[in-house]
């Protein structure tokens, strides 16, 4: 049986208190995200970006646009020129690209590890791939790649496609029995596996 540890700062009686206070600290929030990276896909695909091009490709009005660009290149993330056009910074640009580099590692995870769904998979992962740290994104690269050099071993194959059909068995709601029994287990232990008191 594995021995699963919960993180040391899991009390549900307080413990994520500073946890939650961490969102504070994300370098960008979910709708500066997904500016950031229109502007560096348009940028890519056509070599320029506009507020109208921002707002045309995320389905939402110029002046939305407008607004959260505003706080961007305030920030120094953006920069628009003389004629209108949208670039980012160095940094936007690290940013930009740290977030489509961690949302398609954990779309990978949940596709290929955890046998999600590809829409399912490709929600959730646009959901968490602005809060996750670089460390998360890192160990998850890092076991990706691990993944990659085994999948031609065909007991690790068999094994992770054993692991996808249970995955893929999720109940009508959430938390399903196990799910909640797992998460009760895990409570109660510590990081080195061992049980804590009740």
């Amino acid at each position: 049986m594995l021995a699963f540890a919960a993180s040391s700062g899991s009390d549900l009686s307080g413990g994520f208190v500073s946890d939650w206070r961490e969102f504070e600290q994300n370098p960008v929030s979910h709708s500066a995200a997904h500016h950031l990276t229109t502007i560096q896909w348009l940028l890519d695909d056509q070599g320029y970006a506009r507020v109208s091009d921002v707002a045309r490709h995320l389905g939402i009005t110029r002046g939305s646009v407008s607004v959260t660009l505003k706080g961007l290149r305030q920030r120094g993330l953006v920069v628009e020129d003389d004629h209108k056009h949208l670039s980012l910074s160095e940094q936007g640009v690290q940013i930009a690209r740290g977030i489509r580099t961690k949302r398609i590692l954990i779309q990978a995870l949940f596709r290929e590890v955890l046998g999600v769904p590809d829409e399912v998979a490709e929600q959730d992962a646009c959901k968490v791939e602005h809060l996750i740290s670089d460390q998360t994104a890192e160990a998850t690269g890092g076991f990706l790649v691990g993944l990659e050099k085994i999948s031609s071993d065909s007991q690790w194959t068999h094994l992770l496609e054993s692991l996808q059909r249970l995955a893929a068995a999720t109940p009508t709601s959430f938390p399903g029995n196990e799910t909640q029994e797992l998460a009760l287990r895990l409570e109660k232990k510590d990081p080195q596996g061992e049980d804590q008191p009740s």
